[in-house]
């Protein structure tokens, strides 16, 4: 197109997007190209600026790798991956378990336990049994739904961040039983500082914030005629749980890591050494045609 000008670039680059056959794929070229354009105007963005922004892109790629995503850590902390959570979840049942952030540090194919496991293993740290239900949203249990965890070791790292760890460390995998009963032998997740070694980091610098994540179990769960859940569960005494740098934290995950085992608990998990602490979670899943 000849004669561009400030007043008709917009609509000529949204112009050459008509042919796009894909609708949805189109809807969104069309708001992200607008409203970019826009972002351009209003700041009056300067050559230097938009070449700085690009080498800090190019920057995140770099560092990027299969057991490491610079772009889900900078969807994280600039609050992106939970603004898309709540998005998703603000037409589903109030009674469902509330999505959070999936992370960068998921591995798939965890090792496969049964309920009552163990996933302490060697490592240290305070030992906590979770255990609860996988619920439809009707209060029905879902027997043979498949939940995933993952955390981080008591140095605060995730195994596929440390090569001292074994590749499965404190992950696993479990179908629930005919009740929809879960429970797994653990220790407590502690509070750990996001990477701030490529461009997240630089980031968080420049914006006069902090790394820190309070402590949280990561858990996936999928059910039959269910939709799939992404979650985290945190821990109520952990100090960061107001300022959470990668906005994950969701009042209904907070809970109580530290309750005291009943009689019959402390001999239901007599493998565990003691002491160890209760946790209590149902995770709620909305039926698919809902």
């Amino acid at each position: 197109m000849k004669d561009l000008s400030l007043e008709n670039i917009t609509d000529a680059v949204l112009q050459s997007i008509d042919g796009t056959q894909d609708a949805r794929l189109k809807e969104l070229l069309t708001v992200f190209i607008r409203k970019a354009h826009e972002a351009v105007r209003e700041t009056e963005l300067k050559h230097n600026e938009w070449a700085a922004l690009t080498e800090f892109l190019r920057r995140a790629g770099d560092i990027s790798s299969e057991q490491r995503n610079e772009f889900i850590l900078l969807s994280d902390v600039f609050g992106i991956t939970s603004l898309i959570d709540l998005v998703s979840a603000s037409d589903t049942p109030e009674e469902t378990t509330a999505p959070s952030v999936l992370g960068p540090f998921y591995v798939p194919n965890a090792p496969l336990l049964s309920p009552g496991d163990d996933m302490i293993a060697d490592n240290d740290g305070d030992r906590v049994v979770i255990s609860g239900r996988v619920l439809s949203a009707n209060g029905d249990p879902l027997s043979g739904a498949m939940l995933e965890f993952w955390q981080n070791a008591a140095n605060g790292l995730y195994s596929n961040m440390d090569p001292t760890q074994d590749d499965t460390n404190l992950r696993c995998r479990m179908l629930t039983g005919d009740n929809g009963a879960y429970s797994f032998s653990t220790i407590r997740p502690v509070p750990y500082e996001v990477p701030d070694d490529g461009p997240g980091g630089e980031f968080i610098r420049a914006t006069g914030r902090h790394c820190w994540r309070p402590a949280h179990l990561h858990v996936k769960v999928q059910a039959a005629d269910h939709g799939d859940l992404v979650t985290e569960l945190f821990n109520t005494q952990d100090d960061y749980i107001e300022e959470d740098a990668v906005f994950g934290v969701r009042s209904s995950l907070v809970v109580p890591f530290d309750r005291t085992p009943t009689t019959e608990e402390s001999a239901r998990y007599a493998h565990v050494a003691k002491p160890f602490h209760m946790v209590d979670f149902d995770f709620v899943l909305q039926p698919a045609d809902q």
